[in-house]
C-alpha cells in the first residue's frame, strides 16, 4: 500500500472529527454561510474541505459515488482506506463527490413520501465559494443570504420537490458551505 493512501486523514481523530461535524451541520442550519474546515490532506482533485467532509460523513454504511472529475485511483484508495465507504451507482448513492458538471442530478436519490430523508447528499467541488450571485431565503436565514452556485434552475427545481429532494454541500479549498433542500434559491 501506497504511503499517501495512509495519510492525509485526521491528526487527532475525535476532535478533528467533532470540529468538522460541526462545522458542517451548522453549514446546513445556515444555508449560504461560508465556513472553514481543516484537518484533512486528501490527495488531489479533492480539496481539504471535501476530504475533512467525508472523513466525517462516509463510513462502510454509506455508500459514495464518485463523479468521474474525482474517481481516480488514489482516490478511490485513500477513502476506502480512512472511511471504508463502498462506491456505488449515482442511484444507490447515499452522498456523492465531484465537479458539478459531472453530477448527474436526475439520477441521484431524492427520496420516498414516507422516508424523505432517504436522499443523497452531493459534495460539490467549486473553483470558488463567495457570497454573491444567487439570493436564498428560507430556515436558517434571517432574510437573505447570497451564495455563488451554478445552474440556479436546478435548485429552485429541486426545491420544488420539498420535501423531497437532494441537499448540497459546496467546497472549495478549506471553505464550505451548504444548502439544504429547504432553501428557496432566485
Amino acid at each position: 500500500m501506497q504511503a499517501q493512501v495512509l495519510e492525509g486523514g485526521f491528526a487527532d481523530v475525535p476532535v478533528d472529527a467533532s470540529h468538522a461535524f460541526r462545522a458542517v451541520m451548522t453549514a446546513m442550519a445556515r444555508p449560504g454561510e461560508i465556513f472553514t474546515i481543516s484537518g484533512a490532506q486528501p490527495p488531489a482533485p479533492l480539496s481539504p474541505a471535501s476530504g475533512a467532509v467525508l472523513l466525517t460523513l462516509c463510513d462502510p454504511e454509506t455508500p459514495l459515488y464518485l463523479a468521474a472529475s474525482h474517481d481516480t485511483p488514489k482516490v478511490r484508495d485513500w477513502i476506502t482506506f480512512h472511511t471504508g465507504a463502498p462506491f456505488v451507482a449515482a442511484q444507490n448513492a447515499m452522498f456523492a463527490i465531484g465537479a458539478w458538471d459531472d453530477l448527474p442530478l436526475s439520477d441521484f436519490a431524492i427520496g420516498t413520501p414516507e422516508y424523505p430523508d432517504r436522499s443523497a447528499t452531493l459534495i460539490v467541488e467549486r473553483p470558488t465559494l463567495s457570497n454573491t450571485g444567487a439570493t436564498l431565503r428560507g430556515p436558517g436565514i434571517k432574510n437573505q443570504a447570497q451564495l455563488s452556485l451554478p445552474k440556479v434552475q436546478s435548485f429552485q427545481d429541486n426545491a420544488q420537490l420539498f420535501p423531497l429532494g437532494l441537499d448540497f454541500i459546496f467546497t472549495s479549498g478549506d471553505r464550505l458551505a451548504a444548502l439544504p433542500r429547504t432553501t428557496k434559491v432566485t
